[in-house]
C-alpha cells in the first residue's frame, strides 16, 4: 500500500471516530448535535442558537461488551419524519398532533454491530434510546452502567428532589419519591449522596429552562435516576442495590436484540414547554387495547381527615352520600377496611353506593417481601394467582377502582409487578391508583386502565405535620412545574376544612395556611384524570357556598393547558380548557402581595367571567367581571392566597 493509500485510509477511519451529525426540530429552533470523538459518543442541543445540553456522553457498558467507547459511526444515520396524532383523556391535552424527525446512529465495534442510538427531535423536545444487536452467541446481556450524561452550562441553577435512602422512612417503605425538593441551587452537587429523582429541572442562567426525566419503562427495564457531579454534568443512576429489601437485581437485563427507554429533554426559552409539554406520550404506545371505556372521576376519601380508625362501615356510607351530594362518582376506602369493615360489608358497601351512582376504589398493600408496612389488605397484589382471585371478587361486586401502596423501589422486578398489576386489572376491568411508588413513565398511555400515581410529597403530609401545612403553598407551586408536568399526580388535596381533623374542630391536628381559593385552585393546577379530594361532609355546611358549588363543577380531564406566568417555589398561574369553558387558575407562596397583568388571550372581548378572589386576611369572594379590549385582567393575590377566573 503507497503513501497516498495510507493517508486516504486514515483519513476515512479518523472521519468515521470523528463523524457528526445534527437533527433539527420541525420548526428548525432546536438542533441536536450527535457526534463521535475518538470512538466516545456524545450530543449537545441548542435552542435558537443557545447551548442548553453541552457535549454530553452516551453509550452504554454491560455483560455483553463495552459500548460507551472504541465505537465506529457508521455511514449517515437513517432518518425519517413523524407525523402522529392520538387521543389520550387523561393527560394535560386531550388531541395531541406529534410531528419529529428522527435519526438512527448505528455504531459498530471490532467490526460488528454493538448497538444504534435513536434521537427523536420535535419542537422543544428531544429524546434518546439505546438499541443493542447481538454479539457472537449472546442473545441476552446485563446493562451494567449507561453513560449518558446531561452537561448544563456553567452557571445553571436546579430544582431538584434529592433520592432518599433505601429501606428508609415509614415501616422502611423509601425511596418513593416523596422528599423536598430543593430551589434554585447549584449545580456539582448530589442531593444525598443518591442523586436525584426524574423529573430534574433546570434553569439555564437567562437562556431558558431545562427538564430531564424518561418514558417508556415497563418490565422491560429499571427505572432511573440522575446521578450529580462536578461541573454540572449529570448522569444516568440504576436503582441502589439496598432497595426492595435487597431483592432484585438493581441492572437492568433485556434481550438482544434489545432497547432501553427513551431520555426525554424538554427545552424551552419560557416555562411554556415545560408546562405544556406531551413528550412523556408522545413516544409510547398503548401495551393492550381497553377491556371496557374507563371514566374518569372525582371522589372523596375519609382517611386524609379521619385517619385509620374511621375506615368504618358507617363512616364509608356517610362518604357515599357525600359523594353524590358532590355529584361525584367514586369513593376511596383506605388502608384497614379488611378487618374493619370486612368483605360482606363492603359488598354491601358497593350495592348502596351503586344504588346512589358511586363506585368504590379499594386500598392495598403491595407488599410481599420487601418492606415493613403492617396495614391491610396485604399478601395479595404480589402474587399473581392471589392477586387475580382478588380482582374476580372485586369485578363481582362492581368495584371501580384500587389504590396499592408501599412499593419498594425502582428495580425491574418492581416495574414488572406495576405491569402486571395493571395487565390484570385490566382483565377485570379495574382501574388502578399507585401510591407510595415511584413516577409513572408515559403510562397513561402504555396502560389503559392506568388511573394516576402519588410520587409527591401528598396530601398526607398536611395531616401529619404543621410544617406542611406552613410550606404548603411553596410545594403547590413546585409540583406544578416539575412533578405534574410529566404525569397524573394523585395528590389528594383542596382541603376545604381549616383544620385536619375529623370534624374540622379548631386547634384540634395541623392548621391549613392556604385560603379557600388557593384550594380551589389546586384542584385546576394538579392534574390527574381520577381525583380524590380532601373533602369532609361538613364541608357542605361550613364552608362557602361558592366554593362547594366549583368543587362540584370543576373538571378531572382537559383538552388543554397554557402556562401564563409563575416561578417554580414562588407563583403558579395556568389555563386549562374543558371543552369551551377555560378555568385559570392562580397561587402565590411569596411573602409579598402579587401583582401581575394577565394577557386572557383565549377570551374575546366583552365576556362576563367569574372572578374568585382572596383580600389581605385571605378572605375569598366571588365577583363579575367583563374581559376589556385588550384582554388584560389585573390581579392581585396575597400570600397564601388564589386566584380563579373562569368564562
Amino acid at each position: 500500500m503507497n503513501f497516498k493509500s495510507l493517508i486516504l485510509l486514515w483519513l476515512v477511519s479518523f472521519c468515521k471516530l470523528n463523524a457528526q451529525s445534527t437533527i433539527k426540530s420541525p420548526d428548525g429552533k432546536l438542533i441536536v448535535s450527535v457526534s463521535v470523538s475518538n470512538g466516545v459518543p456524545q450530543y449537545s442541543a441548542a435552542y435558537n442558537d443557545k447551548m442548553f445540553i453541552e457535549k454530553s456522553p452516551l453509550g452504554l457498558k454491560t455483560n455483553a461488551g463495552d459500548f460507551s467507547t472504541g465505537l465506529t459511526l457508521e455511514k449517515n444515520g437513517s432518518q425519517k419524519t413523524i407525523d402522529e396524532s392520538y387521543q389520550l383523556r387523561n393527560i394535560k391535552k386531550s388531541n395531541v398532533h406529534y410531528t419529529a424527525n428522527e435519526t438512527v446512529f448505528s455504531f459498530t465495534k471490532d467490526g460488528r454491530s454493538a448497538l444504534d442510538i435513536i434521537f427523536r427531535v420535535s419542537n422543544n423536545n428531544f429524546a434518546f434510546k439505546y438499541k443493542v444487536y447481538p454479539q457472537k452467541e449472546t442473545l441476552s446481556c446485563v446493562v451494567q452502567e449507561e453513560a449518558s450524561g446531561f452537561l448544563l452550562p456553567k452557571g445553571t441553577t436546579t430544582f431538584l428532589c434529592p433520592q432518599s435512602n433505601p429501606m428508609t422512612g415509614f415501616a422502611r417503605t423509601g425511596p418513593s419519591y416523596e422528599t423536598s425538593y430543593t430551589l434554585d441551587d447549584a449545580v456539582g452537587k448530589n442531593g444525598w449522596g443518591n442523586g436525584y429523582t426524574f423529573p430534574c429541572l433546570f434553569k439555564v442562567n437567562n437562556s431558558g429552562w431545562v427538564l430531564i426525566s424518561e418514558t417508556g419503562v415497563d418490565s422491560g427495564y429499571c427505572a432511573s435516576r440522575l446521578i450529580g457531579h462536578e461541573n454540572g454534568l449529570y448522569t444516568i443512576g440504576f436503582p441502589m442495590p439496598g432497595e426492595n429489601n435487597g431483592n432484585g437485581t438493581a441492572a437492568p437485563g433485556i434481550p438482544l436484540e434489545g432497547e432501553t427507554p427513551w431520555r426525554t429533554i424538554t427545552i424551552g426559552e419560557t416555562l411554556a414547554p415545560i408546562v405544556e409539554t406531551t413528550i412523556p406520550f408522545d413516544l409510547v404506545k398503548p401495551k393492550y387495547e381497553a377491556s371496557k371505556e374507563y371514566q374518569y372521576t372525582k371522589g372523596t376519601w375519609s382517611w386524609i381527615m379521619k385517619m385509620d380508625n374511621n375506615t368504618t362501615f358507617p363512616v364509608q356510607k356517610e362518604y357515599i352520600d357525600f359523594s353524590a351530594a358532590m355529584g361525584y362518582e367514586t369513593i376511596l376506602i383506605d388502608a384497614l377496611w379488611d378487618t374493619q369493615i370486612g368483605r360482606d360489608k363492603i359488598a354491601e358497601l358497593a350495592e348502596y353506593g351503586s344504588k346512589k351512582g358511586v363506585g368504590l376504589y379499594l386500598w392495598y398493600n403491595s407488599n410481599g417481601y420487601w418492606n415493613d408496612a403492617p396495614q391491610g389488605p396485604k399478601g395479595l397484589m404480589d402474587n399473581t394467582a392471589r392477586r387475580r382471585r382478588e380482582m374476580a371478587w372485586m369485578k363481582s361486586i362492581g368495584i371501580k377502582g384500587i389504590k396499592v401502596d408501599f412499593f419498594g423501589g425502582d428495580k425491574q422486578v418492581t416495574m414488572k409487578l406495576y405491569e402486571d398489576i395493571l395487565t390484570d386489572a385490566n382483565d377485570f376491568g379495574i382501574m388502578v391508583i399507585f401510591h407510595g411508588c415511584t413516577l409513572p413513565r408515559g403510562w397513561e398511555r402504555m396502560y389503559p386502565n392506568y388511573a394516576s400515581s402519588e410520587a409527591v410529597l401528598a396530601s398526607e403530609n398536611l395531616h401529619f405535620g404543621q410544617q406542611s401545612c406552613d410550606n404548603e403553598a411553596v410545594n403547590a407551586a413546585t409540583h406544578t412545574f416539575i412533578r405534574n408536568t410529566v404525569g397524573s399526580m394523585d395528590f389528594g388535596g383542596s382541603a376545604l376544612n381549616q383544620f385536619y381533623n375529623s370534624d374540622n374542630i379548631p386547634n384540634k391536628g395541623s392548621k391549613r395556611k392556604t385560603s379557600d381559593v388557593f384550594a380551589l385552585a389546586t384542584s385546576v393546577l394538579f392534574q390527574s384524570g381520577v381525583q380524590h379530594f380532601a373533602l369532609a361532609p361538613n364541608n357542605l355546611h361550613d364552608a362557602p357556598d361558592w366554593a362547594i358549588k366549583f368543587m362540584k363543577e370543576v373538571p378531572t380531564v382537559w383538552d388543554e393547558v397554557r402556562f401564563l406566568e409563575g416561578y417554580p417555589g414562588k407563583y403558579a398561574i395556568l389555563a386549562r380548557r374543558k371543552g369551551t369553558k377555560w378555568y385559570i387558575a392562580g397561587i402565590n407562596a411569596q411573602n409579598q402581595v402579587l401583582k401581575t397583568k394577565l394577557k386572557l388571550e383565549m377570551l374575546a372581548p366583552g365576556t362576563e367571567v367569574n372572578y374568585y378572589g382572596d383580600d389581605d386576611q385571605l378572605k375569598g369572594k366571588v365577583s363579575l367581571l367583563k374581559i376589556n379590549k385588550s384582554k388584560e385582567v389585573e390581579i392581585k393575590i396575597p400570600h397564601n392566597g388564589g386566584m380563579l377566573i373562569t368564562n
